[in-house]
């Protein structure tokens, strides 16, 4: 039977396993527009690879890559959505390859980026920000519910 130190160095080890996994997925955050790996992710945070896509999946409810992918489509909303042509918008978050950015795109939003662009180009949301970005931030398909999006 573990005794009471025990608990509590599992505990610190959890809190240790959090601050790393905050500290990927900031990078995530920051460099998105950059080629990032989950192994280099994971040896960034100390933990081998597959550790690190179970651990980041159960804290922040998606693996990695997908959370990195969203990021991209996001910023890439707010791209089109400022008047950036297509191809500037996948460019200028990562995506070498314009299908490649378009099929993801389409996933996540549930249209083409160049549909996105027609509808909500210099449409001014008035809004913070930040909310907006809550807003606007782009569903999976198969967790988008009827009636939620326009």
């Amino acid at each position: 039977m573990a005794g009471p130190s025990g608990g509590r160095a599992r505990e610190a080890a959890r809190l240790g396993d959090l601050a790393r996994l905050r500290r990927a997925r900031d990078r995530m955050d920051r460099e998105f527009a950059r080629p990032l790996s989950v192994a280099e992710l994971a040896r960034d945070a100390a933990m081998s690879a597959g550790h690190f896509a179970r651990s980041f999946r159960a804290a922040y409810g998606e693996p990695p890559y997908r959370y990195l992918m969203t990021r991209r489509v996001e910023r890439s909303m707010a791209l089109l959505r400022a008047g950036v042509s297509v191809t500037e918008a996948a460019g200028a978050v990562g995506y070498g390859s314009l299908g490649t950015f378009a099929t993801r795109f389409g996933e996540l939003v549930g249209e083409p980026p160049g549909a996105y662009a027609r509808r909500w180009r210099g449409v001014g949301l008035g809004l913070d920000p930040c909310v907006a970005r809550l807003v606007t931030r782009p569903v999976r398909n198969r967790e988008a519910r009827p009636g939620v999006r326009p």
